[in-house]
């Protein structure tokens, strides 16, 4: 298999198999990862969950796979939250063409809230300790997705913009680098615009980070 499309049928029973099962509160995402982020979803069964459809992009989690930060992406079992604040419980897999590469992601958010409120015995079945925490962005365009990341990207300094040092700031950049911002289309006008600096200055500071990781190979 070469892309998502050549087994688009198989995928497509698939997710209707899985949602048949776990009925409207599971959502499953067919992602393309051969194009641009700006639209991945080529398919997904009960978007009502995360408010997504055909044609929106993927998650920042997708990004550091793209990006190569994470190796291998594949996670089972994670907690993470909706925009809304309800709870999911959540598997991604990726698809890897003859070669090797990462083609495509299929992806189940299962929505958990109403379970979570129940009583002691179901709750022990979906909450067991055995899921790690992610942080998680569901978002409908990369827009967002890299306003999501720069609001986090401050978060990690701890302080404004305007009171950052240089060193901050390549700070902020290490970190967008790593959780592969820039391959967002026209990511470093944005990301420019944020921290107030040239082009020029991205680039000084990229060239930077990009160093420090090959030294410390």
């Amino acid at each position: 298999m070469n892309r998502v499309q050549d087994e688009f049928r198989m995928f497509q029973s698939l997710m209707k198999g899985l949602t048949a099962i776990f009925g409207t509160n599971c959502e499953v995402v067919l992602h393309d990862l051969t194009e641009g982020y700006e639209s991945t979803v080529v398919m997904i069964e009960n978007g009502h969950v995360t408010d997504r459809r055909v044609g929106d992009c993927g998650s920042n989690l997708g990004l550091e796979v793209l990006r190569g930060t994470v190796v291998d992406g594949d996670k089972y079992g994670y907690f993470t939250n909706t925009r809304d604040g309800r709870v999911l419980r959540s598997s991604s897999i990726y698809i890897r063409n003859d070669d090797g590469k990462v083609v495509g992601c299929l992806c189940v958010n299962f929505d958990v809230s109403n379970l979570m409120v129940a009583d002691k015995t179901i709750r022990s079945l979906i909450s067991n300790g055995e899921g790690e925490k992610e942080e998680e962005f569901f978002v409908n365009d990369v827009n967002q997705l890299l306003d999501a990341l720069l609001r986090k990207a401050r978060e990690e300094v701890g302080k404004p913009v305007s009171y950052m040092s240089r060193e901050e700031k390549v700070k902020v950049v290490r970190f967008l680098d790593q959780k592969g911002a820039f391959l967002i289309t026209k990511a470093g006008n944005r990301i420019c615009q944020f921290l107030d600096i040239s082009k020029f200055t991205l680039y000084s500071y990229l060239d930077e980070v990009h160093s420090e990781s090959q030294s410390s190979k």
